[in-house]
């Protein structure tokens, strides 16, 4: 069985002599996650789910990356919501998955709350990274066409970390996943209008995986057939899983060191069409004006939820290739000043927008989910014509972000909200995780919102 095999692994992770490079990329993968966190943190979803629960706040052990208590859940389910709200989370390639949201909230939640040490919090991530990882390839491509895998496949990892970072045993730990697998959600539908739900996918998973994770250490059980028996998680939401990539390389081939950093404050599939067209701008020196026409060939499963030549408000705009590309061509970046109002509507944004023809190209459309490519071809006004392929995203295993970007990223993510001083003393923390006794990092924030 499937589950048994999981809780096989996760169980020897718990005392394993992990390598010191999964260890380093366990750390890339916080430090990101709370880049990504802490300025999700002080806009919605977050800041209105404080008032919606604010019950469960200002109590616990846990704490909201503003430095603020809250029980275990409450805090899972906040910074799940808030890491995935800007855009800048992490992504598992092979499972179209970000999986620091709903993983690295459990697991930073439940050590908190436990008192858990530095490398017991790793471990956690670990375990959540790589079992949440693999179900997320066994499903896919196929359960990518309603399925949102943060919120499916990160509820495991949400429950994986939480169950490791608590101490479950064998049987705890098979039950915990049993019991998510039911609860495993999120439409994709939520992608396409300005609401605020697919953060909230994020929130739900890492709130899923701990109560789940919770229950089991208290007796209650789940089916553990869940994930692949006849009317379970992996037929319900995918058509033909491949279950022998679910624990293919485990304890071995650790996934969390082959994680996408993003470099741009959008969604993922624009990627390789903003590095492609930022590529040819810089090579041959010319401007928006100069330009008469992008075209920009991609993969099908991308396009279908970033096609949109005329997004309505910041949340539509990150899902729009069009609007992506024109901004990183008239301005040199996507970051969050992309998606202020002055910027959605800037004029020489909107003109370019209409220059731009995005098209599904058969072949890339073969490579995904494993490699995110494009291939762009801009005309100018005078009549020359560029090309490149873009094969990979800036970010992605083979063009990672250096450990200097990882840090600068960062700091631009993190400053504005935690201060200079205070981010710098964070960002130490994080680096120094495995030898610390306890992960109820200063943040700072709390005297910074005192002062203020």
């Amino acid at each position: 069985m499937l589950i048994q095999q999981l809780a096989d692994y996760a169980i020897r992770e718990q005392t394993s002599k992990l390598p010191p490079e999964v260890i380093h990329h366990a750390k890339r993968a916080v430090i990101d996650w709370y880049a990504a966190l802490l300025p999700g943190s002080i806009v919605s979803p977050a800041v209105l789910m404080e008032e919606a629960f604010a019950e469960d706040l200002d109590r616990g052990r846990a704490r909201l990356a503003t430095g603020r208590r809250a029980t275990l859940r409450a805090a899972a389910m906040i910074n799940g919501a808030a890491s995935h709200s800007v855009e800048f989370d992490d992504i598992y390639r092979d499972a179209g998955y970000h999986p620091g949201s709903p993983v690295i909230s459990a697991a930073l939640a439940a050590a908190q709350a436990s008192g858990a040490s530095g490398e017991k919090f790793l471990r956690g991530v670990i375990v959540g990274y790589e079992i949440s990882t693999r179900l997320g390839e066994a499903i896919m491509p196929s359960h990518y066409k309603y399925w949102h895998t943060t919120g499916t496949v990160g509820s495991f990892g949400a429950a994986a970390a939480a169950a490791t970072i608590l101490g479950a045993n064998r049987e705890q730990f098979m039950h915990a996943l049993a019991t998510v697998g039911s609860f495993a959600s999120g439409l994709q539908q939520a992608f396409r209008s300005q609401a605020m739900t697919k953060p909230l996918h994020g929130g739900h998973a890492a709130d899923a995986g701990c109560w789940a994770a919770m229950a089991a250490m208290k007796g209650v059980t789940g089916a553990l057939d869940m994930i692949e028996g006849e009317v379970g998680f992996g037929n319900a939401m995918s058509v033909n899983p491949d279950w022998s990539k679910a624990t293919k390389g485990l304890g071995r081939d650790y996934h969390i060191v082959h994680v996408t950093f993003k470099n741009h404050g959008c969604c993922g599939h624009t990627f390789p069409s903003i590095d492609g067209v930022l590529h040819l701008q810089k090579e041959h020196k010319f401007t928006h004006r100069d330009v008469k026409h992008i075209r920009l060939a991609t993969y099908k499963a991308g396009l279908d939820i970033i096609n949109n030549a005329n997004p309505e408000g910041e949340y539509q705009a990150k899902f729009s290739i069009q609007y992506t590309v024109a901004h990183a061509l008239v301005h040199g970046s996507v970051r969050l000043n992309a998606f202020l109002p002055e910027r959605l509507n800037d004029a020489d944004v909107r003109a370019t927008i209409k220059k731009i023809e995005p098209v599904a190209d058969p072949e890339l459309s073969k490579g995904y989910p494993g490699q995110r490519a494009a291939q762009v071809e801009i005309e100018l006004n005078d009549g020359r014509k560029f090309a490149h392929f873009q094969p990979y995203r800036k970010g992605d295993p083979e063009l990672p972000l250096t450990d200097e970007e990882l840090n600068d990223k960062f700091a631009e993510l993190a400053a504005p909200v935690l201060g200079n001083a205070a981010a710098a003393a964070l960002l130490q923390q994080l680096w120094n995780t495995e030898k610390l006794a306890n992960v109820d990092y200063d943040t700072g924030a709390s005297a910074k919102r005192a002062a203020g």
